[in-house]
């Protein structure tokens, strides 16, 4: 989404926790002859902390006109295993995040000569919740109300909410996502369905998607057909979605007992996940975006 900003003249500056990961973002982002890139550490769940740097930065540069909410955490594993901690995590970085980067946003959005532009990044689990993701389309359904909320609230002083719902996005992001319960088979399904082709999408064309959206000022975007399909046919028949996801949900590892959590990149190495022929064909495209799109290393968590 950077790129794409800086692409279309834009002076772009990425806010997130790992300074080691934002330098290597900035190296990626500076070749390009379009717009400028600069960087700042911020915690979205520190909200005084998100309110200083976006004053800073909308001091430096004389203005805010779009501002983008892509802060996030997955867990993967049964309700049981996760627990009532794994949703307040979940809940503290992806909603309580998104909340505090909009509110620190906004008065900077109002005075935009342009009209400011609001993205908050939901998902199709926010939408249709998932088995064995839960704490994560708990978070996301909260996005996505405010979005809508916000959107309608704020069109009286010129700003736009723009909700995105991306279905499964090809980043390599597996790897830093917490696995419980089973990790090892849970590990095992979440891997290639995540970089499956047909199933999830290419992260440079959702980016493209993503920023023309906003700049169009849309209100609501959902990404990959599976998404659509899945958010309409819940919207249009509730019980029978609910049914077949009930029947999908049967087939995922049953084992919540054991409550500890483990990064993907650590269960991939030291825990031996089964299938692994079927996940080096399913999921070669996401191990390579993992390398394309700085995944390899860097701080657990959260990435904006």
């Amino acid at each position: 989404m950077a790129r794409q900003l800086m692409q279309r003249g834009c002076d772009v500056v990425l806010l997130a926790r790992g300074e080691a990961g934002l330098s290597r973002a900035v190296a990626k982002l500076d070749a390009l002859s379009r717009g400028s890139v600069h960087s700042a550490v911020c915690d979205v769940r520190d909200g005084a902390a998100v309110r200083d740097r976006l004053a800073e930065v909308a001091d430096e540069h004389g203005g805010l006109d779009i501002v983008i909410a892509n802060a996030g955490i997955i867990q993967v594993g049964p309700a049981e295993a996760l627990g009532p901690d794994g949703f307040r995590e979940a809940m503290e970085s992806i909603f309580n995040g998104t909340v505090n980067t909009a509110f620190a946003a906004l008065p900077h959005l109002r005075r935009s000569a342009a009209g400011g532009r609001l993205a908050l990044i939901g998902s199709v689990g926010g939408l249709l919740a998932v088995p064995h993701l839960l704490p994560y389309s708990c978070a996301k359904a909260s996005v996505a109300a405010l979005a809508e909320g916000l959107r309608a609230e704020e069109a009286a002083y010129g700003v736009t909410v723009t909700g995105i719902h991306p279905g499964l996005m090809r980043t390599g992001s597996h790897l830093h996502a917490s696995f419980g319960g089973d990790r090892r088979r849970e590990y095992a399904w979440f891997q290639p369905l995540a970089g499956a082709p047909f199933l999830s999408m290419n992260a440079e064309r959702a980016a493209e998607r993503i920023v023309t959206a906003v700049q169009r000022r849309r209100p609501r975007v959902v990404l990959t057909p599976a998404a659509k399909l899945g958010s309409t046919a819940h919207g249009v028949a509730p019980v029978i979605t609910s049914r077949l996801v009930s029947a999908a949900g049967r087939m995922l590892p049953r084992d919540g007992s054991h409550r500890e959590t483990a990064e993907g990149a650590k269960v991939a190495a030291e825990e031996q996940p089964p299938a692994r022929w079927l996940r080096a064909v399913l999921g070669v495209l996401n191990e390579r975006a993992a390398d394309r799109y700085n995944q390899r290393t860097g701080t657990k968590g959260h990435r904006w």
